[in-house]
């Protein structure tokens, strides 16, 4: 299949280029190969074109353009872009293609997707790492030296404008892979879709990191059985591999999500940390965790999530078809249309308390596990009320009144900690409101010094217009929120920002807590209401807080 890579180059020598493309370079270190005499050596066969320019000249021609327009003259801006399109290497022996082929695929590619820069193409039919894979180069200056016509994917002036600088898009990057896709169908060439999420997502950074890694690897374990040690490891893995590695075992045996943070503490050392409703992996060499999108789409939430309900569901399965049909295991009670329902009833349920809420709960329960109610009641319905007796057991709540009263507690307390954070987030909106008006106040306090100084006041004012009416709007703003009339000064106002912004955080991170632990207890009520039998209605959002483990 074809795939696309791009790369952005802030360096100004644009003839490296030239030279990476027309001369033999070490795939490691990235440096060129030199002959006994100390002189580059030629690649053994290449393509070579230029659009917009010759292509041995193409780094002055960049230079000179640069200049025309005074851009790329910051050492920290892009340069160039290197985009590379690599064939299957299938191509070469079941479709024919050739690097003549390939090259004038690579100019058509260039032309009708990066028109008006700039461009070297160049294919190289040696492929990386000696696989044999016919890849196209194509090199741009990232200045744009002729206007263009707009194109659908162009949201921006910078797209199509000659003295503006490429850059790639979102719907840029979609057009420039569904155009690798539609060139290589029209030429009958191996091609997968570009465009849906790779399952195991490796980067040319990574993969590059582990061919480094394992031929440092190699050749320390060749010394090692020089000296007569045989190595333990034979297989380099990066940091990403051994996590994908470590989800994948974990994954496979877990059934909910607590198994699989347990799991990967307990075997590999790595935690599991959910933000925003992702996963993400901290390597136990790593301060910082790497996210599941990095690391593939087998490696995300919904992915995992669907795994380890598989798992429960064949796990049930395989418990259900190992135990026997006794009255207090599990019994199948058939329905009207000839369907069965299992039910089961975990044994710890059944734990000894004093507490009258969870003796009164118990018994309910006991008293659901006939044929009739089997009819009604699914095996998700019995785990919640095993789940919630064992949440008012390990809580100490003596009596329903007693769960009805933290729930109300709870719920002031959260009501309390929202309003405190909106009080805050009001106060540090006005502070950085007097923030703007300060800075804007001081920004054209000179003006208006001279405006006060000057002998034609009406002159300067029209000249000066928008400066004087920004400092006059600043002063008066600010003097209308200071009590006593005189200005904030910058320093003391970022003071009271910092202050606030510390105190917003503080509130926030309570008021999730509060309103986590009021929508458990909120959770806990109704299932007790359900078990007891004093309330089967369920209300929407209540059915969303249905987990509470």
């Amino acid at each position: 299949m074809a795939i696309l890579k791009h790369i952005t180059s802030k360096n100004a020598d644009y003839g490296e280029a030239q030279r990476y493309l027309m001369f033999r370079y070490d795939e490691y270190t990235n440096k060129p190969i030199l002959d006994e005499n100390g002189e580059l050596i030629p690649r053994e066969e290449y393509y070579l074109d230029g659009i917009n320019c010759d292509p041995f000249t193409f780094d002055l021609e960049c230079r000179e353009l640069n200049e025309k327009y005074h851009k790329n003259q910051k050492y920290n801006e892009i340069k160039s872009h290197h985009y590379i399109l690599s064939f299957d290497p299938k191509d070469v022996t079941e479709n024919g293609l050739t690097g003549e082929q390939a090259q004038q695929l690579g100019l058509e590619y260039a032309k009708k997707n990066f028109p008006g820069h700039q461009a070297l193409v160049c294919t190289h039919t040696d492929g990386h790492n000696e696989s044999g894979n016919i890849h196209v180069h194509i090199v741009i200056n990232s200045l744009r030296k002729y206007d263009i016509e707009k194109q659908p994917f162009m949201t921006q002036r910078s797209e199509y404008r000659a003295g503006c600088k490429h850059h790639l898009t979102k719907n840029y990057l979609v057009h420039l892979k569904q155009s690798v896709m539609d060139m290589c169908h029209r030429e009958h060439l191996h091609q997968v879709d570009l465009l849906t999420p790779a399952e195991k997502k490796i980067s040319d950074r990574e993969y590059h990191a582990n061919r480094r890694g394992q031929k440092k690897l190699n050749e320390r374990n060749k010394q090692m059985q020089s000296e007569g040690i045989t190595p333990r490891q034979t297989k380099y893995q990066t940091q990403k591999e051994f996590l994908r590695t470590a989800i994948e075992n974990a994954a496979a045996s877990a059934g909910n999500l607590d198994e699989f943070q347990q799991l990967l503490t307990e075997n590999y050392h790595v935690t599991l940390k959910i933000s925003r409703g992702r996963f993400s992996y901290l390597h136990p060499e790593r301060s910082k965790p790497i996210t599941g999108r990095n690391l593939g789409t087998h490696y995300e939430k919904d992915y995992l999530l669907t795994l380890f309900e598989r798992n429960a569901e064949q796990q049930r399965k395989k418990n259900l078809s190992e135990s026997p049909l006794v009255d207090n295991t599990l019994t199948k009670n058939s329905l009207p249309h000839g369907e069965t329902i299992e039910t089961d009833i975990p044994a710890f349920i059944f734990i000894k308390s004093n507490l009258r809420l969870v003796v009164d709960l118990q018994h309910c329960v006991k008293a659901q596990q006939s044929d009739a109610y089997a009819r009604r009641v699914k095996l998700s319905n019995l785990q919640q009320m095993a789940k919630t007796v064992a949440y008012v057991q390990e809580h100490g709540y003596d009596t329903q009144e007693d769960l009805l009263t933290a729930f109300s507690e709870a719920q002031e307390q959260t009501t309390e900690i929202r309003k405190a954070l909106r009080s805050t987030e009001q106060q540090l909106k006005e502070v950085n409101g007097q923030i703007h008006y300060t800075g804007q106040y001081l920004a054209n306090k000179s003006v208006y010094g001279q405006f006060l100084k000057s002998k034609n006041k009406k002159q300067f004012r029209q000249e000066h217009l928008s400066e004087i009416t920004l400092y006059e709007t600043a002063r008066r703003i600010l003097k209308e929120k200071s009590d006593s009339g005189k200005l904030p000064s910058m320093k003391t106002l970022k003071a009271e920002k910092e202050k606030l912004t510390a105190l917003k955080n503080t509130q926030y991170e309570a008021y999730q807590n509060l309103r986590g632990y009021q929508n458990e207890l909120k959770t806990v009520c109704t299932n007790v209401d359900m078990i007891l039998g004093k309330n089967h209605a369920k209300h929407p959002e209540q059915e969303k807080n249905q987990d509470i483990s």
